[in-house]
């Protein structure tokens, strides 16, 4: 009866009450929801120049969608046994299944509206769950090729829970009926094995949808071998008992029938015979015709869906082979600019910029204006300091004529930082190009990195291999992502970066962990790849009572940037058993502490306490996102993260440092910073360079054994690594912890190019030395103190105070030339003469809302109160006294006072601690 009721309702798909009759005891597999069209289309029926037509390439985002190609390294179970637990295969049906001809045809996609109101698992079946598992391919046993198609074709209950995990966007939803009505599908074999005398009721019925196709039908025979019948074969008009011995709702044809052929005798009795046979038949007719038109609107909708997915299943099979070529071309050429790389890096040669962030969509999507943030490196413009070097930076953002004119200034005063007069500013336009993708607008809800828009660019393409054409040239990115193989595979050009999925990888807070630990470099107390609410109780309980001196605990999401996905709680000061655990300690003594009865009790009552006490102490750096714990932890546990412990001082130094791995292998410190804090002490806002926190020789141990473990990951270019450093309140010694790592060039870096080119400089971050050439007045006293004497190589200590993360809503109301111009009237400029004072870094002149500064100068002191001062003079200069909007200029100026007051503290403490530093303090 069950196989009888699944045929019907194969015949039957909009019959509501099919419903029931398709609920299993054992089974969860369902039929989604069926959608009534509100009026009776007729049955022929094309889409016209208005019908919306479903964009193939509208891939829906949702985390159950499946591919139907296996792309992880764990496959699910294949071929139909694995299907028959979700009852979309039955049991019998196990016989290799024809290929019937598909003729391509754009039409829509039809949807299933129930699909998303049940659990993954109940819809689905086993193949679905929250990791996205995925349905395997036919095996070939399976597939076969007839003589009128070669098209391959999958099995209709493999089809059915496919088209399940894509949906569309029509609304004429209804089982496979391409597969349905075929003679061999799975269905049909299965009754015919389980009852024969049902299929001679069925094939009258079939016949006339196959003529529709005008297809041979393959039937089977009762003794299990082929045969193929032609359409004469069978009855040319069925009868009407043929027509309702297949139906489910056959009482109510019946009725509709009856009543149509009692209009017929109505006719006759007013006196005519051939009116009541001509009744009967027109109604006979009618409910034959209405039975056959919702079956051929049935199988177009059925068809076009296959369609749609047969289109979309070999996009994501091109799909997955132009990145395997992609990352291909990537390895072969990074062996080809390594061989090459002595040769290359003194040559001439074009690096093209592309400052993209290629972090995963979720993260991307929560970037506050994405554009400007990838904008934020105009530094790299810099790299022409190298008169063999010519530079192509890509903008995200379409810059003005104004702007525009501004770097082309900036740059070219290189030849008049050299020779310190301002006539002898070069034009230097034609050693780079800044160049803006024209898809830049076309995907404003997709929140593309901006790799991604460049490859969806072919004229800046175009342009770009114009550009490059015989000549050697390599592309330095952003944190990469697949995109960025592919547009170097469309330049034909090397990169100078990371595989996207060890880049993706290692830049999280775990990722960075595995890296730290397989350096053997010091890192805070805490605990990685969080993914549970249990585990994450269970490992802070553990590391609270195994570390008791630690106040704070930061709780840092796996896939964030810039702090965002960071919160802090103060466990300690709000742990009521604090003070029973310190007596039970002290009592016991720290040796038999750790093998007592009494350590196990308190780890219980830790673990008792924490949850009611994180959901209520618990401080999230981004309020704003997130504005309790729960809302933060469900973030935290859907990507992973780590638990932290904050450093055991008042006084904490965070400093960033860049490194290259070269292609050849050899790894370099490229720039050193102290980070700054404008905005609470787990968010930078800016740098002061060099770093003069730690001491060098000690940084640059544990840089270079961090970036020997990122080589022996397959990490490659430009990368950066945080360290906090405080003194231990016990020992009185120094700590450095390594807390960060990302793969990928780091705004200070781009800064850092910014300095080196206004004062023609050179970085050692060896011994954390800035050295520039003499300003005028120091060359005057350098001569005058060596008269008379040989003097040694000139030289003049520099340091600078930097931000690319200063915002202001008031600088919208003013143009950027004027901002210029009334800055120098205030005396806030640069001195091409000394090579100090303060240079802008202006990203974008539509909103106009932020800016980057970098202030250069002798000594640190200095430089942050200068630094400060010009903070002030804008804010004065353009704020109304009534201002409302956003900033952090009162923020960074607090920051840098606090700076100023622990600096005048540390001058007479370190001379006697740490000569190094007050002799670079000094400085």
């Amino acid at each position: 009866q069950q196989v009888e009721m699944d045929f019907k309702i194969v015949l039957d798909p909009e019959n509501m009450d099919n419903k029931a009759g398709l609920k299993h005891p054992n089974d969860e597999t369902r039929l989604p929801l069926i959608t009534k069209k509100k009026s009776a289309p007729m049955c022929s029926q094309k889409p016209g120049r208005g019908a919306a037509v479903t964009d193939p390439w509208a891939l829906p985002a949702f985390h159950c969608l499946a591919s139907p190609f296996p792309l992880g390294e764990e496959h699910p179970p294949k071929g139909t046994l694995s299907l028959t637990g979700q009852r979309l295969i039955l049991a019998a049906a196990k016989r290799a299944l024809p290929a019937p001809p598909v003729v391509s045809r754009a039409a829509p996609l039809p949807e299933f509206p129930g699909q998303h109101k049940k659990s993954a698992g109940a819809i689905y079946g086993p193949y679905s769950s929250s990791k996205g598992n995925i349905p395997p391919l036919p095996s070939s046993s399976s597939v076969l090729s007839t003589q009128k198609s070669k098209a391959a074709w999958r099995c209709p209950a493999q089809q059915w829970e496919s088209e399940v995990h894509t949906p569309s966007q029509t609304q004429n939803p209804c089982l496979d009926w391409d597969a349905a009505v075929h003679q061999k599908a799975p269905a049909l074999l299965a009754l015919q094995h389980h009852h024969p005398s049902s299929l001679g009721r069925a094939g009258g019925l079939l016949e006339p949808t196959e003529n529709l196709k005008g297809l041979a039908v393959p039937l089977p025979t009762t003794d299990g071998q082929k045969s193929t019948q032609t359409d004469s074969d069978f009855k040319e008009n069925p009868s009407k008992s043929d027509n309702l011995s297949v139906r489910k709702d056959q009482p109510a044809v019946e009725k509709l029938l009856r009543g149509a052929g009692q209009g017929g005798d109505a006719g006759s009795s007013a006196g005519s015979n051939a009116g009541s046979d001509a009744g009967s038949s027109a109604g006979s007719g009618a409910g034959s015709n209405a039975g056959s038109c919702k079956q051929q609107r049935a199988a177009g909708s059925i068809r076009a869906a296959w369609r749609r997915w047969h289109r979309l299943a070999r996009l994501r099979a091109a799909l997955g082979e132009a990145r395997r070529r992609h990352l291909e071309n990537f390895y072969s050429r990074a062996k080809h600019l390594a061989a090459n790389w002595n040769r290359i890096r003194t040559s001439r040669r074009t690096i093209i910029h592309i400052p993209s962030l290629g972090y995963s969509q979720h993260v991307r999507e929560h970037i506050p204006d994405l554009a400007l943030q990838q904008n934020l490196q105009m530094g790299r413009l810099c790299d022409i300091l190298d008169a063999n070097v010519d530079v192509i930076y890509i903008c995200p953002l379409a810059l003005s004529e104004e702007l525009l004119q501004y770097y082309h200034k900036l740059l070219g005063l290189q030849a008049a930082v050299r020779s310190g007069n301002p006539e002898d500013m070069a034009d230097l336009q034609d050693r780079f190009k800044i160049l803006t993708p024209e898809a830049i607008n076309s995907f404003p809800e997709h929140y593309m990195c901006l790799a991604t828009v460049l490859k969806y660019s072919p004229r800046t393409l175009q342009r770009l291999r114009a550009l490059l054409q015989g000549r050697d040239a390599y592309v330095v990115g952003g944190l990469p992502h697949p995109d960025d193989l592919a547009v170097a595979d469309q330049l034909q050009v090397p990169l100078l970066a990371s595989e996207p999925a060890v880049a993706q990888l290692y830049s999280t807070k775990s990722g960075s962990k595995r890296i730290f630990a397989s350096a053997g470099v010091p890192t805070p107390p805490g605990e990685r790849d969080i993914r549970s609410r249990e585990q994450l109780l269970r490992a802070l309980s553990q590391l609270v009572l195994d570390n008791l001196e630690v106040q704070r605990w930061l709780f840092k999401a796996d896939g964030e940037r810039g702090g965002d996905g960071t919160a802090f709680c103060d466990v300690v000061s709000h742990l009521e058993c604090f003070s029973w655990i310190q007596r039970e300690r002290q009592g016991h003594g720290s040796e038999v502490w750790r093998e007592s009865q009494a350590r196990e009790l308190a780890l219980v009552k830790i673990s008792q306490e924490l949850p009611g006490l994180l959901a209520q102490h618990v401080q999230p750096v981004n309020e704003k996102r997130f504005p309790t714990w729960e809302k933060f932890l469900q973030t935290f546990l859907t990507q992973g993260g780590v638990i932290e412990a904050f450093p055991l001082s008042a006084s904490v130094a965070t400093l960033t440092v860049d490194l290259l791995i070269e292609p050849t292998g050899e790894v370099t410190l490229v720039s050193s910073g102290d980070q700054l804090h404008a905005e609470g002490p787990l968010r930078a806002s800016g740098t002061t360079i060099p770093q003069r926190s730690v001491d060098p020789e000690v940084l640059k141990v544990l840089c270079l054994k961090i970036g020997e473990a990122c080589k022996s990951k397959g990490v490659l270019g430009y990368f950066s690594v945080d360290f906090v450093a405080f003194t231990h309140p016990q020992t009185r010694e120094q700590q450095v912890w390594a807390i960060d790592l990302d793969l990928c060039y780091s705004d200070q870096l781009a800064l850092t190019q910014l300095l080196m080119y206004m004062t023609d400089g050179n970085l050692d971050c060896g011994s954390s030395r800035l050295q520039g050439p003499l300003g005028s007045k120091e060359s005057k006293n350098h001569q005058a103190q060596h008269e008379g004497t040989k003097p040694p190589a000139p030289g003049s200590p520099r340091c600078a105070v930097a931000s690319s993360q200063l915002r202001h809503a008031s600088l919208s109301g003013i143009s950027y030339n004027l901002l210029l111009h009334m800055c120098e009237a205030r005396g806030v400029g640069f001195d091409l003469q000394e090579k100090q004072g303060t240079v802008f870094v202006l990203y974008e002149d539509q909103k106009r809302h932020s800016l980057g500064m970098i202030t250069i100068g002798e000594d640190l002191q200095g430089v942050l109160l200068t630094f400060a001062r010009n903070l002030f003079i804008i804010h004065q200069e353009i704020s109304a006294p009534n201002m409302q909007g956003e900033t952090n200029f009162k923020m960074a100026i607090g920051d840098i006072e606090a700076i100023l007051g622990v600096t005048a503290e540390h001058k007479l403490r370190l001379e006697e601690e740490q000569p190094w530093e007050a002799d670079a303090l000094k400085e």
